[in-house]
């Protein structure tokens, strides 16, 4: 038996194990040549700058003003998706997600299995024992 503390204990060990994989190496990179690229800040604060103006006329009802303003926004998001270091900053957070995703899906699959196994479940099933046990009779109209 585990107690919480001994859980977070390791799944901050498992963090710093991720925090030293190639992905996270890659992406570290990637982010500071974003932030070292002073076309990717001047569009970003642009974009940003854009989005706030956008929601304002939106809720003031300034319904040109907030389709001219959407507009300039596709732009801005269009040149930046064309930018290759935008690319391949976008490529090193989908592969470190991609990580953490496959950590939280082996983690929560083991924890079903284990709950299975130990109440005598069907893996074929999904279901605990406890449901198998419970489950209505077939026979039963």
């Amino acid at each position: 038996m585990y107690t919480k503390e001994e859980i977070v204990t390791a799944a901050k060990e498992l963090g710093k194990m991720i925090a030293e994989t190639d992905e996270v190496k890659f992406f570290e990179k990637a982010e500071a040549k974003i932030h070292e690229n002073k076309d990717v800040r001047e569009k970003m604060a642009s974009l940003r700058s854009l989005q706030q103006q956008s929601v304002n006329f939106q809720s003031y009802g300034k319904e040109k003003a907030h389709q001219l303003a959407e507009k300039k926004i596709a732009v801005l998001e269009e040149e930046l998706d064309n930018m290759p270091i935008v690319n391949q900053f976008m490529d090193a957070q989908d592969d470190v997600n991609s990580i953490l995703q496959m950590v939280s899906h082996a983690i929560s699959s083991t924890v079903t299995h284990e709950i299975i196994e130990r109440t005598g479940g069907d893996h074929l099933e999904g279901e605990t024992g406890a449901a198998m046990a419970n489950r209505p009779s077939k026979d039963v109209k």
